[in-house]
């Protein structure tokens, strides 16, 4: 390849480059920080996510954010860390039980790290976490 042709043709031969959705931003949470108890602020964040990837509409009754909430309950009554919910319990395989999935947007990151920042004490979202890895994505898409 001469200087000056950019390099995108050919990455573009070897990688998906659609946009991530916010359903694979669930199930890269759920791998990042899985093994992690989810909290109130994950609880916070996830249904936040959810109410995004189907453009504003209320999540199912029992979907993804009813799940975190009830986890995250149950966790801040559990004794032992062995015996709480951890963050991939929840959302592993997301992307197939939200009902609608799109793209990830900054306005999506931003409302998502709202949720997940009222719920929490410190300052900053979870590295890692739902929040941030919203925030990972929306930059990604914009390069796209």
């Amino acid at each position: 390849m001469s200087q000056g042709q950019p390099l995108k043709p050919h990455i573009d031969k070897y990688f998906d480059l659609e946009p991530i959705t916010i359903g694979e931003v669930l199930e890269t949470a759920a791998v990042s920080v899985g093994d992690r108890p989810i909290e109130s602020s994950d609880a916070d964040a996830i249904p936040a996510a959810e109410k995004r990837a189907s453009c504003g509409d209320e999540g199912e009754s029992g979907g993804l954010g009813d799940t975190a909430q009830a986890a995250a309950s149950f966790n801040a009554t559990a004794a032992q860390n062995v015996h709480k919910i951890n963050i991939s319990d929840v959302l592993k395989n997301a992307a197939s039980k939200l009902p609608h999935d799109k793209a990830v947007t900054c306005e999506d990151a931003e409302a998502v790290k709202g949720a997940e920042l009222r719920g929490r004490l410190e300052t900053v979202v979870r590295p890692g976490g739902v929040a941030d890895t919203m925030s990972k994505a929306a930059r990604v898409n914009l390069q796209d």
